[in-house]
């Protein structure tokens, strides 16, 4: 049969749409750039290049396979579910960390190991989705109504299309293996994985460089050289100073640790070391860390002379990169020494705080946000109990709490972003729960509450505040180490104002909800004598 289908048929028209040259473009665009272009040149322009290409090409992708699952459905509202969706699915995504720790997990189990960014300057590229909108204006009046052409069309674009959208590139992590010395001259080999299971072992699993100046510059091993390499033994875990025999050095496997001795290996004490509950920190600071101990462990190290005088010692560190020591007895991280290992980029080393006040600022206002919030979320709590001993209804604390909760989505969005819009998310969390104070506040005080209750309701405030804000001051100077410690901490410290809020509940008076409910607003009036007829 070739004849034309039934008007309620939505497929044609939505297989016009996804087969328009607009969005066969975004395909070609989205294949190219995810598997030769974000490989060969990294960067913003590649990173957005895919987002405003999927943003074209997924909404007639949805409208297609919904068509092809509800084949009653009408074209309009599968091209209308397709552009919400995709744009509603992208902006919740590309803003919250949960979000696209999920859609990463999705991804992955679908096609592979793949990770998808939560980044809200990603969202400037959702104007594309009016591009899709066009190309649907367009493709609504060509439908393809025989099914030799929707046929063909369907085995020719609608395969590439689904694997353009799901099977993206996946995006490796550099990994630092081990280090060692051949002819006297460093080595370092670096490798790349994906995620936890999928990460690098040995470090024959690399790629080997070789330093000819001692560690300042580096070139790619030749093949007579790797096999050198890689025959040596492994792991290289302790070495000793060539100019100084009674000077060592060691690795601690599973931590972060370097340990000296002065006298040939008798004694031991620690050189440098971030401390486990520091390491676990820093290990989130990193996409998809992975197991700390495993990943974030002192791997192997070499000791070499330094032209000038002296010794340096190079340290492997897996995913947190390689740690140097230089010739005057400074340690410092170095990352992947500007170093790009195949098939990954050298990332951006995040900062560990060695005691003290952490080094991010935007910490400060981060904490102090949360602090804010948990008071507020207090007031919203005892402002509900106060307004249902009135006799009121459920929708002002509903509406609060609603409030309250996109306020903390917003603040844990911008905690696990850790950027420069950390400022401007803790004011906004800060004016939206100041929005539900003054209205759970004000509400009460209207109807059942009286006067008191407002000033103690204040007063519970005020107390979640301080006693939120102890624990995040501490973190903020180093006890405790860890975020989440501090936050569940702080969310303890709520107890006591909730059981305020509710002592506080008992202070409403439905009485005097109804006396003003049922008072004029102006003073009763005597009726005016019956007027004498006129004669």
């Amino acid at each position: 049969m070739t004849g034309p289908e039934t008007s309620r048929d939505g497929a044609p028209t939505t297989l016009a749409w996804l087969c328009h040259p607009a969005t066969l473009l975004a395909l070609v665009v989205l294949l190219v750039n995810d598997h030769v272009l974000k490989a060969a040149f990294p960067g913003l322009l590649t990173g957005k290049l895919s987002d405003v290409a999927g943003l074209v090409l997924a909404p007639p992708l949805v409208a297609v396979l919904l068509t092809l699952v509800v084949p009653r459905l009408p074209a309009r509202a599968a091209a209308l579910v397709g552009l919400v969706a995709v744009g509603a699915g992208f902006a919740v995504v590309k803003s919250s960390g949960y979000a696209a720790e999920l859609a990463s997990s999705a991804w992955t189990a679908l096609a592979g190991p793949s990770l998808v960014r939560a980044d809200w300057t990603d969202l400037f590229t959702l104007p594309a989705l009016g591009l899709a909108w066009w190309t649907w204006t367009r493709a609504r009046r060509r439908p393809v109504r025989h099914r030799a052409a929707r046929l063909v069309r369907l085995l020719v674009v609608l395969p590439p299309a689904v694997l353009a959208v799901a099977a993206t590139s996946a995006v490796h992590y550099p990994y630092a293996l081990g280090t060692t010395t051949l002819d006297g001259r460093p080595a370092i080999s670096i490798g790349a994985g994906f995620e936890d299971p999928y990460m690098p072992d040995e470090p024959a699993d690399g790629r080997w460089r070789v330093s000819e100046d001692g560690a300042t510059t580096w070139r790619e091993s030749t093949d007579d050289e790797e096999a050198r390499l890689d025959a040596q033994e492994s792991p290289r875990q302790q070495a000793c100073a060539p100019d100084d025999s009674r000077r060592c050095y060691r690795v601690v496997a599973g931590h972060l640790r370097v340990e000296q001795s002065d006298d040939t290996g008798v004694t031991w004490r620690v050189a440098w070391e971030v401390s486990d509950a520091r390491r676990d920190e820093l290990a989130h600071r990193y996409e998809r860390p992975g197991d700390p101990r495993r990943h974030f462990s002192a791997r192997e190290l070499v000791v070499y002379p330094h032209a000038g005088g002296g010794h340096e010692v190079l340290v492997a560190n897996g995913r947190d990169g390689f740690l140097r020591r230089l010739s005057d007895g400074g340690w410092r991280r170095e990352g992947f020494l500007s170093l790009r290992s195949y098939m990954a980029d050298t990332p951006e080393l995040p900062a560990v705080y060695d005691g003290g006040r952490v080094q991010r600022t935007i910490d400060v206002w981060l904490a102090i946000a949360l602090a804010l919030l948990l008071g507020c979320a207090v007031t919203v709590v005892a402002g509900h109990l106060a307004i249902r001993r009135g006799g009121g209804g459920r929708g002002w604390g509903i509406a609060g709490a609603l409030t309250i909760l996109l306020a903390g989505l917003l603040l844990e969005a911008s905690w696990s972003q850790a950027d420069g819009t950390g400022v401007v998310t803790a004011l906004l969390v800060v004016l939206l729960g100041a929005l539900a104070v003054a209205v759970l506040l004000l509400v009460p005080w209207l109807g059942p509450a009286p006067g008191p209750w407002v000033g103690w309701t204040v007063g519970s405030l005020l107390l979640t505040v301080i006693l939120a804000g102890l624990p995040m001051a501490g973190w903020l100077n180093g006890t405790p180490e860890q975020t989440r410690v501090a936050v569940m901490l702080a969310l303890l410290a709520t107890v006591p104002g909730l059981l305020l809020a509710v002592r506080l509940a008992s202070l409403a008076d439905p009485t005097r909800a109804e006396n003003r409910r049922d008072r004029p607003p102006y003073p009763p009036y005597q009726p005016l004598p019956p007027r004498a007829p006129l004669h």
